[in-house]
């Protein structure tokens, strides 16, 4: 069945008539070719998903009406958020992409020392756009109840700022990994408590620099390997939200 994130909250959406128009309305009718009597997974901005029936199409709009709320959660226990070493070329489409079906809260991109990439300003606003829309389609595809917020890219200081709104502050570093440290991400993961907020940062293509290490260590970042192999920038990401997953949802 279909999902869709509604722009607007309705707070009589279980009584009233629902109106779904344009990109939206588009997809529905054009693409999908849906049909009155159809019924699709509707999502409110701040919740709850229900199941919607349509009950009429029209030249501009598609109208619905609520049937029943969804009661199945979808996300993690957990807010992850995952801030990304600016890489190279589309990789950072694909971390938002898969992160999202995993999970993911949110998407920091990190101005990292070794990012061969770099932002222009005049284009940050049409890049962050695109993720958004990519992290929509993968929320849509997976079944999210919550759309992950893309952050404009921030630098080293921005980033140790922010995290001070986190419960847990973790730095997948590949000296760790090198050393055969994997105790410290699976002790931070047996202690995570629902409704905690998590922070991991990843370095682009070259890692991240001594210096950077040194002051995320010196903000209370806890530095930590993710098993005995290195990971490409667009791998770690996947393997820790799977791994964060396993623990909170599948292990029990």
């Amino acid at each position: 069945m279909q999902r869709y994130f509604l722009e607007e909250s309705l707070s009589d959406y279980q009584t009233q008539p629902i109106e779904i128009e344009g990109e939206q309305y588009h997809h529905m009718v054009r693409v999908m070719r849906m049909k009155e009597g159809e019924t699709v997974f509707l999502v409110l901005p701040k919740g709850p998903s229900f199941i919607a029936e349509i009950k009429g199409i029209e030249s501009d709009k598609v109208i619905c009406k609520w049937l029943y709320d969804e009661e199945q959660t979808k996300e993690l226990p957990v807010e992850v958020a995952i801030v990304s070493g600016l890489p190279k070329g589309d990789k950072l489409e694909l971390i938002v992409q898969k992160g999202t079906e995993l999970g993911a809260s949110e998407f920091i991109p990190f101005a990292a020392t070794y990012s061969i990439s770099k932002w222009e300003p005049k284009k940050v606003s049409k890049k962050i756009q695109r993720l958004e829309k990519i992290a929509l389609e993968a929320a849509e595809q997976s079944h999210r109840t919550q759309v992950p917020v893309i952050s404009t890219v921030l630098s080293l200081t921005e980033l140790i700022v922010k995290s001070r709104s986190y419960d847990v502050c973790l730095v997948a570093y590949e000296e760790s990994a090198k050393q055969n440290e994997g105790s410290q991400f699976a002790t931070a993961l047996k202690k995570l408590k629902p409704g905690e907020k998590v922070l991991l940062v990843f370095g682009p293509e070259g890692g991240l620099s001594e210096k950077e290490v040194t002051k995320l260590s010196e903000a209370g970042f806890v530095l930590c390997a993710l098993g005995p192999r290195i990971l490409r920038t667009e791998t770690a990401p996947l393997y820790a939200l799977s791994a964060i997953s396993y623990q909170l949802e599948l292990n029990h």
